[in-house]
């Protein structure tokens, strides 16, 4: 047995994940136990998780692997401060005393962090470091059904790589084609980010959501676009892209964009946080939408060239890029696209198990039945009924149990069809952004008002921000134009023809909120302007509790989808534990809570009003 520990640790989205014999046991991102979002910290306890799921230790293992090569990273950070001088001396002198102290001694720190879970022989301990497109790249395709497939990873920039092209077959990758820093996809989108006001390395969803309230016929979006792509991005046939660095900052500044030239460019001043959001704004998140996909298609359409594969995996933060994906599968230029579900660094940390266990050690590449190795991305904790009483008796709960699932999904399908919101806690929690029905907020799709409460009275985030369906699989070409299935909720189609409400001749003239609440189709609540959806495909092998609940929301109704949102407020990590679930469903307006068997209403419990005394602050996304 080859039993590997991966680890992603100490830039953003820290992770654990362990493997054997190729096998997927566990994986989990350590914001979710320590409730610091987006946390770089050593892993400690999502470590201490996936020992105990994997009942080992870590004397036991065969190696742990981190996912990339620190020194090549600070041989870049050397290169470029040295190719961009004098420019970016004050960076320089900043952060590497950093560099010296903490991260050239990478294999001392790992020692250290492992030290904190449990006691340990560290001479006998191999440690291995992946490159980080590698990483990337293993996590895509070796947890895919797919005996050989092309390759295509894309993120900001790992240590020289921004994005790779790659040829997987059997239990190798050969690394075909890459683009290198400074120019990069990754940090060209995040640029956008920043300058439209959101968080870089978080905030990237948010602009993707906020592109369809753009005017796609109007002449200052296609301004935009030529702006774009005429100052700021020369994009090249086979997809790699120059950017001009003069509008930049991230390579030897403090900031990700030169912000006067960016403001004398598009004609308008950097959004400032939370800052009002007008239809200007919309219009340039449009363009950089529409100047991604034609990237990423490119950059497709180039890897399926080099590979003349039928298959593609993709991986990376763009990957996450639901709307790029659903572009790209419309193209049809493969027949199969899998997208790894933690495709982000928190992923990094399973392809670096991954590329161990098979490129290392030599394992052999089963063949699967199934759709995939992740498990449906079901690889977290889950807690029992005992646990989720002690937390009711703590906080003096009042619940029902209900003997019978069945019972228990009628009843909370009857809710949800009276237009309460549910919070929905069951199994093991979900490995990557997304929830999946195990760490969920449930509403109506049909009801009208429901995208509006979910984002004011629930997430207490933008109101622009849409929400995704979760739909029973067989019955989803019933509602939305979807060829494939999408379990991970990673890609966008249209919301079918004949669920369309007829939208005004001005409709791209009215203002962007009398278009987000003008009726678009019977699935309000997920339509976005666009008539758009970001699709959750639900399939009874894979979570049959949630499908349950889906097809009982059916059977009462009719319609076979509800609405999705990850459980969790506004800055705060997706829930983990009872404990965690409980106090989230008492500081927002949720009308009731499901855990397990038990059910909770809101206004029974000790205390509902009293709203304050539930609030915790934390760092906006």
């Amino acid at each position: 047995m080859t039993k590997i520990l991966g680890i992603s640790a100490f830039y953003h989205d820290s992770a654990a994940a362990i493997t054997v014999d190729g096998e997927v046991i566990a994986a989990a991102q350590e914001e979710r136990f320590t409730r610091k979002k987006h946390t770089e910290d050593f892993p400690v306890q999502a470590v201490k998780y996936c020992l105990e799921e994997a009942g080992l230790t870590i004397d036991e293992l065969d190696a742990v692997v981190f996912y990339d090569k620190p020194l090549l990273k600070f041989e870049r950070l050397l290169e470029t401060y040295y190719a961009f001088a004098p420019r970016g001396v004050r960076q320089f002198i900043m952060s590497i005393p950093i560099w010296l102290k903490e991260k050239m001694f990478l294999k001392k720190l790992l020692k250290e962090g492992l030290t904190e879970v449990e006691s340990f022989d560290s001479k006998k301990l191999k440690l291995l470091f992946p490159e980080h497109h590698m990483s990337h790249a293993a996590s895509a395709f070796f947890p895919s059904s797919f005996e050989e497939s092309a390759i295509l990873t894309i993120d900001g920039v790992g240590e020289w790589a921004t994005a790779t092209i790659a040829h997987g077959k059997g239990n190798k990758i050969e690394m075909i084609k890459e683009m290198r820093f400074p120019h990069s996809v990754g940090l060209l989108y995040s640029a956008f980010t920043y300058y439209l006001g959101f968080r870089v390395n978080s905030g990237e969803y948010k602009l993707m959501g906020l592109a369809p309230y753009g005017n796609p016929i109007s002449e200052q979006t296609e301004k935009f676009i030529n702006l774009i792509k005429e100052n700021i991005v020369d994009i090249k046939e086979d997809g790699s892209i120059w950017l001009n660095q003069k509008y930049f900052d991230y390579a030897t500044g403090l900031k990700m964009i030169n912000e006067s030239k960016w403001e004398t460019l598009f004609g308008f001043k950097t959004v400032k946080p939370d800052g009002e959001i007008e239809q200007k704004h919309c219009n340039l998140a449009f363009a950089i939408q529409k100047v991604t996909e034609e990237i990423v298609i490119k950059m497709a359409k180039e890897a399926k060239r080099l590979t003349g594969s039928e298959y593609l995996c993709m991986s990376g933060g763009v990957a996450l890029n639901c709307v790029a994906n659903g572009k790209l599968l419309q193209e049809n230029i493969f027949k199969k696209i899998y997208i790894q579900p933690a495709s982000g660094d928190a992923g990094g940390a399973l392809g670096a198990a991954l590329t161990a266990n098979y490129m290392y050690f030599d394992q052999a590449r089963n063949k699967i039945q199934c759709a995939d190795r992740m498990k449906g991305s079901y690889l977290g904790p889950e807690y029992s009924d005992k646990e989720a009483l002690i937390t009711f008796k703590k906080h003096k709960s009042t619940f029902t149990k209900f003997d019978s699932f069945d019972d228990l999904c009628s009843k909370a399908s009857e809710l949800l069809d009276k237009g309460n919101i549910v919070g929905w806690f069951q199994g093991r929690m979900e490995f990557g952004p997304r929830a999946l029905g195990n760490r969920s907020i449930l509403g109506d799709a049909r009801n009208k008002e429901m995208q509006k409460k979910l984002n004011l009275k629930i997430k207490y985030r933008e109101g622009f921000r849409p929400f995704a369906p979760s739909v029973l699989a067989e019955h989803s070409k019933d509602y939305f134009d979807l060829e494939p299935s999408s379990p991970y909720m990673l890609l966008v189609a249209d919301v079918k023809k004949e669920r369309r409400k007829e939208i005004p001749d001005n409709y791209f003239d009215l203002d962007l909120w009398d278009r987000l609440y003008l009726e678009r189709s019977d699935l309000q609540s997920i339509t976005h302007l666009d008539f758009s959806a970001r699709v959750q495909t639900v399939h009874k092998e894979t979570n049959e509790k949630y499908w349950k609940l889906i097809n009982a929301f059916k059977i009462k109704t009719g319609y076979g989808v509800v609405v999705n949102t990850s459980f969790n407020v506004r800055g705060e990590p997706v829930v983990c534990t009872p404990e965690d679930a409980y106090k989230c469903f008492m500081r927002t307006e949720m009308d009731y809570l499901v855990i397990n068997n038990f059910l909770l209403e809101k206004t029974q419990q000790p205390d509902w009003e009293n709203r304050e005394k539930w609030m915790v602050k934390f760092k906006m996304d």
